[in-house]
């Protein structure tokens, strides 16, 4: 296993990172919600990695679809049809918002936005500017690193889309506009309207319903509804961006369902294959769909839909129907905030709890003026923050946490229990001392 270290070390690259201290744990199995390391150490998955393994790791029945699959048809171009892209299709109608009625398949997140960043232009045209926020990510493509808003940009600047306007985020904890809710009344919401009608040809607005790895930023109640009307009155696409939110992640099949909301166009990946697979799928409204009959759909790539990809799509499906996920999530999820809250009353580095469902973030400060650990800058020159620390402690002890500069994002696979969420706790629990002890109060 060192050779096998020494050539991944030596011979490929740790994204997003500088090479230098990079030490990769190999890992050689998983299972459920653990994974194993070659030294046999077994970690508990409190992230589900990048938020992507749903379903937790060695779900039999998707990976038997995906071998059928593989004995059947291996690859088909995309201009031919195949019964397994019948077969997802009518699945993913099944749980879709019912106003999207075609579909798109990729193989990433990213490549789902390029999607609809392209489709949206060539459906609004001449409009072609974009509405996105600074806390959010969309990918790293160049639409959709564009549309990102967070340090991950500021490296390919100034070779960046051009037609993208920026707007700010409903956080609350660290309001960008110093208001407070709901006294607010919403500004950063309205301010999206003054933002169009000043802009000019504006052809949409695309958000994380739930802003994903720059914080799980739940937005007050009424905040999706109104940036949808504001669209809506404004003939302005609405793209949400479910790579991260969607399927089953906040207790529902996709997070615009807690606002019932209709998005025009949705995008998402991830868990549509419990990431066994590589996927994406841009899903449309049939307007957008009818468009198309009668002009070209300027778009498309080898691996679109690709027949072993599509497989896994109704198998995980057909797993969250059979195992009651999105229940099982919601009183999971509402296991794990109590777990939280009481983590929260007895560290004071523990700035914000928030989250829905098994979507979760835990800010951690530095003072009682909520100070930060850290930030994108510091992200984005590679200098660890406290919470890194954090987070590598907690893997030393056997639970794998994703974190941001201030932030620790806790969303394990959606068939954790009781007993595994109480693992991660306290480890948590244990590791976040390393904060306190920094805290100046």
């Amino acid at each position: 296993m060192d050779d096998d270290k020494k050539i991944i070390r030596e011979h490929t690259f740790k994204t997003w990172s500088k090479q230098s201290s990079w030490e990769p744990i190999i890992v050689t199995s998983s299972r459920g919600v653990y994974f194993y390391d070659s030294n046999g150490k077994k970690y508990l998955d409190f992230s589900s990695q990048f938020v992507n393994v749903n379903l937790g790791y060695g779900n039999e029945r998707v990976i038997n679809a995906i071998k059928e699959q593989l004995d059947t048809l291996q690859y088909i171009n995309p201009s031919f049809g195949a019964v397994v892209r019948a077969k997802a299709t009518k699945a993913l109608l099944e749980v879709m918002p019912k106003n999207l009625t075609k579909f798109f398949f990729s193989t990433s997140g990213t490549e789902a936005n390029e999607a609809a960043v392209k489709v949206s232009r060539l459906y609004k045209k001449p409009s072609y500017k974009i509405l996105a926020r600074y806390r959010s990510y969309h990918g790293s493509t160049e639409a959709s690193i564009s549309l990102t808003g967070d340090y991950r940009r500021w490296f390919v600047e100034p070779n960046t889309m051009p037609g993208v306007v920026r707007f700010p985020e409903p956080y609350c904890f660290r309001c960008p506009l110093k208001l407070k809710y709901p006294e607010c009344n919403l500004a950063c919401a309205n301010y999206v309207d003054y933002i169009i009608k000043q802009e000019k040809n504006v052809a949409a607005i695309i958000v994380e319903p739930i802003t994903g790895t720059n914080g799980v930023i739940v937005p007050p109640k009424e905040y999706m509804p109104l940036l949808w009307k504001i669209a809506k009155e404004n003939d302005v696409l609405f793209i949400a961006d479910e790579v991260m939110t969607g399927w089953g992640r906040v207790g529902e099949w996709f997070a615009v369902n807690l606002w019932n909301i209709q998005p025009d166009i949705l995008t998402t990946a991830k868990g549509a294959s419990a990431s066994y697979v590589p996927i994406g799928i841009t899903a449309f409204n049939k307007e957008i769909g009818e468009f198309f009959e009668d002009h070209i759909f300027a778009h498309g790539h080898t691996f679109e839909a690709h027949p072993v990809s599509l497989a896994a799509i109704p198998a995980v499906i057909e797993e969250y129907k059979r195992l009651n996920l999105l229940s099982h999530v919601k009183v999971m999820g509402e296991y794990l905030g109590k777990r939280l809250l009481e983590l929260k009353e007895r560290h004071k580095s523990i700035g914000d709890i928030r989250g829905i469902g098994l979507f979760w973030a835990v800010e951690l400060v530095k003072d009682k003026n909520n100070t930060p650990f850290g930030d994108y800058e510091d992200k984005y020159e590679g200098k660890p923050t406290v919470v890194d620390i954090i987070s590598k402690k907690a893997l030393e002890k056997g639970v794998y946490v994703y974190n941001g500069p201030s932030w620790l994002i806790i969303s394990p696979p959606l068939i954790i229990n009781k007993e595994e969420i109480d693992q991660g706790i306290e480890t948590l629990d244990e590791v976040i001392k390393e904060a306190d002890s920094a805290f100046k109060d």
